[in-house]
């Protein structure tokens, strides 16, 4: 099975330090997120978890370069001039667009060739069950299908970094669970260096290295836990009585939290 992944040996590829974010101006200012500071080495899957409002989605865009910090400094170790890309929770895809046509997008945006780009966007529609909607349009998809495809869009431009905001929240609960197992799967695969935000102590455990809690508003980083479960794994792990144990661990960190907000 291996042994359970440790980030020491990696240079970080995603660095934080005294990170903040405040929104408005005196008197009326909300301080929204930090001081935070964050590691993220590469190849590691490491998942935020926290109360509502407690800054996440702040931390994550930030990390996109959508949003300035206010203070502080967030940087990225990369090799290329786009190295993320980021999945939201409300799909983040073009109604006008075919599905094949949205996948290939970040690639035309990075002047990938032609063939180049059909033969990566047509693996990327292949591995994720949507090769038979290359020309459908996302109104005629369910909801777990067009979030697949943004995850073949992001995948194929082949990010340094991937950033995922809470992209499973909008679907049922057994759609959700396949999700969560089919990202597990290809993200061992390619060990994408990966910054995944959710509410989901479950998911959190079934896909990180490392689960990381934030505090109630500004949100800070108070407390890390790595799931004591080797890669590769499955999501069978939720069946395990470490699991469970973790999760009530997780909760009663967060309960705390959430009753301050």
């Amino acid at each position: 099975m291996g042994e359970p992944y440790t980030p020491e040996a990696n240079r970080p590829k995603l660095t934080a330090t005294d990170l903040t974010r405040t929104f408005g101006r005196t008197p009326h200012a909300v301080d929204a997120l930090g001081p935070l500071d964050l590691t993220v080495a590469a190849g590691e899957f490491v998942c935020v978890v926290g109360p509502s409002g407690c800054g996440k989605s702040t931390l994550l865009r930030i990390a996109a370069g959508l949003l300035r910090p206010s203070t502080g400094r967030l940087e990225i170790r990369t090799a290329s001039p786009r190295p993320a890309a980021m999945i939201f929770q409300d799909y983040g895809i073009y109604d006008w667009k075919t599905v094949r046509a949205n996948v290939r997008f970040g690639l035309d945006i990075q002047g990938v060739p032609r063939r180049e780009g059909d033969r990566r966007a047509a693996d990327w529609l292949a591995r994720l069950g949507l090769a038979d909607f290359a020309h459908a349009y996302p109104a005629t998809l369910s909801g777990g299908m067009r979030q697949r495809v943004a995850i073949a869009r992001a995948l194929a431009v082949e990010p340094e970094l991937l950033l995922m905001d809470e992209p499973f929240a909008a679907l049922d609960a057994q759609l959700r669970t396949i999700l969560q197992d089919e990202l597990l799967e290809i993200t061992q695969a390619l060990r994408t260096t990966t910054l995944f935000i959710t509410h989901s102590l479950e998911e959190a455990i079934v896909l990180g290295d490392r689960v990381l809690v934030m505090s109630a508003r500004p949100g800070r980083i108070i407390a890390e836990h790595r799931p004591p479960f080797p890669r590769p794994r499955t999501g069978d792990i939720r069946a395990t009585a470490e699991f469970t144990a973790l999760k009530g661990e997780l909760w009663e960190l967060l309960r705390k939290e959430a009753v301050q907000v």
